[in-house]
């Protein structure tokens, strides 16, 4: 079985989309969503919209998708865990294509390529461009539905509760447990940040914080950069 685990915060316009789209998918499956404080209403709409005969499983944890990705792993039952964000949406084959990746003992946990919700030739190009980085370096984005092998995630202590960057952080961690899975098969999601923040404005942003990760600058003064641009870009 596959526990999908949805971290959320303020995804009432996302949330019953994706919870449609899990009730279709093939092969067992629960789902668990992991709410970070949302003050809109996502929080009732998880309890009103019932998935494949029941209501997901519903948990609070503190703010940040490392902790509430973590929150969320401590109580799945599934031997594979899937983390996806609420605006990104599997193939209806998509749990079938996990399944069949870890049949090799040797692959530990994995990612799906990823395309954008908006077919205009700059988002083909960028999702281009972010598979085959990942390809090469070996590192996921959490738009790439990120999966691992529950006893391997305990193994290499989860997630970072860091406030940027838990996805990468993640996946050297994978790396360096096994070998890893690159599936071709897509995951689609959405282009909305690009299109609110700009893309040219995005790529620069996104490109210059993991440089200066990469020189050891801290997740937390990452975070401040971040959303201090962000709130730059809001206002422009």
């Amino acid at each position: 079985m596959v526990s999908i685990i949805i971290p959320v915060l303020n995804e009432e316009k996302n949330i019953a989309k994706a919870l449609n789209n899990i009730s279709q998918l093939k092969g067992g499956k629960e789902i668990i969503i992991v709410d970070g404080g949302s003050i809109d209403n996502t929080v009732s709409i998880v309890n009103s919209v019932g998935a494949y005969n029941y209501t997901p499983l519903l948990l609070s944890s503190q703010k940040g998708r490392g902790c509430q990705m973590n929150r969320g792993a401590e109580i799945a039952k599934g031997e594979t865990l899937l983390f996806l964000h609420a605006d990104t949406i599997l193939l209806e084959d998509g749990l079938i294509k996990i399944q069949e990746a870890l049949k090799d003992p040797e692959i530990i946990g994995g990612r799906f390529d990823v395309k954008f919700d908006d077919g205009r030739l700059v988002f083909k190009l960028i999702a281009f461009l972010m598979n085959w980085r990942s390809r090469l370096t070996g590192i996921s984005t959490g738009d790439q539905a990120i999966f691992i092998r529950k006893d391997i995630f305990k193994k290499i202590c989860g997630y970072p509760e860091a406030p940027l960057m838990e996805d990468i952080e993640l996946s050297k961690r994978m790396k360096r447990a096994g070998s890893l899975a690159c599936l071709k098969n897509m995951v689609i999601t959405s282009a909305r940040k690009w299109k609110e923040e700009g893309i040219v404005r995005t790529i620069i942003l996104m490109w210059s914080l993991r440089l200066l990760y990469f020189f050891r600058v801290s997740p937390e003064a990452l975070s401040r950069i971040y959303y201090r641009k962000k709130q730059e870009y809001s206002n422009s």
